[in-house]
């Protein structure tokens, strides 16, 4: 070593590598992580290799229990419930992260500008907040499909359509914690002193947001996010067991639940399947998010 030349110590790891380490600490989390990862694979890829075509109908095989040749049983119609759970995963799950998208982008919007506004406009928001908390979702859920179920369906298509209409409706009643968890970390964080720092070296207001307050206040808002893509399956579930989601020739999870409520005694199958796989879906989500949440404190060491 040459005279000047500093002594380095011990590359301290980044904090998105010490977030991951607490995550893989957490054996729920990262089981769940793999069902995950393994049923997307499956919902993507199982169509290419399970060529059966959702719509085929074979009466002398109807009802038939889970043989080789239909893992998962058949329908009323012999259809082959496998290959539709396999569309209509894709479908279920589309839904689930698009409403959440749509609610952490409105929320995260409305959170921040309230949090680093003052006076009237943040009053306003949260006054449109609660107003829209206060609001009973399920009727309203209900009477928006009514009325815009068949204008959309005429103009977009029946799949793209609903698509739509169910991930705003959803969304539109999901992005209310968001802005208030967000609100709360704005008004929590604007007052340390990395961010004084830079309002003191002349950072605009929007760079104090984007470069800042923003990234330090999303540890939460992932781990809410988490929950809501569960919570939208669930919801889309839920409004398909109703018939007032897609139609019946687009066979969701919920959609499946609905055709099979009538054949519980002769056909359990048909409902087992499809309610093991919400199951199982919002079960790993819910495991994922806890251990976001744990691996996203900051006051956990490694």
């Amino acid at each position: 070593m040459t005279l000047g030349t500093a002594v380095r110590g011990p590359r301290s790891p980044s904090p998105w590598a010490q977030a991951w380490w607490r995550f893989c600490r957490h054996r729920l989390a990262l089981a769940g992580l793999a069902v995950l990862v393994l049923m997307v694979l499956l919902l993507i890829f199982g169509p290419v290799f399970w060529r059966v075509d959702i719509n085929d109908i074979d009466f002398s095989v109807r009802l038939n229990s889970p043989t080789l040749a239909h893992p998962f049983g058949t329908d009323d119609l012999g259809q082959d419930v496998f290959a539709r759970m396999l569309y209509g995963g894709r479908i279920s799950l589309a839904v689930g992260f698009a409403a959440m998208l749509m609610a952490m982008l409105v929320g995260v919007t409305i959170g921040a500008i309230a949090g680093i506004s003052r006076g009237p406009l943040d009053a306003a928001l949260m006054w449109l907040t609660n107003l829209f908390l206060s609001l009973p979702q399920l009727p309203l859920l209900l009477v928006l499909i009514y009325l815009f179920r068949d204008k959309l369906k005429n103009v977009l298509g029946p799949e793209l359509g609903i698509f739509i209409l169910i991930v705003v409706v959803i969304g539109g009643f999901r992005w209310m914690p968001v802005a208030r968890l967000v609100r709360a970390q704005f008004f929590s964080l604007r007052e340390r002193e990395f961010v004084e720092a830079a309002r003191a070296l002349g950072a605009s207001v929007p760079r104090q947001v984007m470069r800042h307050i923003l990234p330090n206040a999303l540890g939460p808002v992932i781990v809410t996010g988490t929950i809501d893509v569960a919570a939208a399956i669930i919801a889309e579930s839920a409004l398909s067991f109703l018939g007032l989601g897609f139609p019946p020739d687009i066979p969701t999870w919920g959609r499946i639940l609905f055709d099979s409520k009538e054949y519980l005694d002769v056909a359990p199958h048909w409902a087992m399947f499809p309610g093991s796989a919400i199951f199982l879906t919002v079960l790993s989500i819910n495991f994922v998010g806890d251990g976001l949440r744990d691996a996203l404190d900051p006051r956990r060491t490694m």
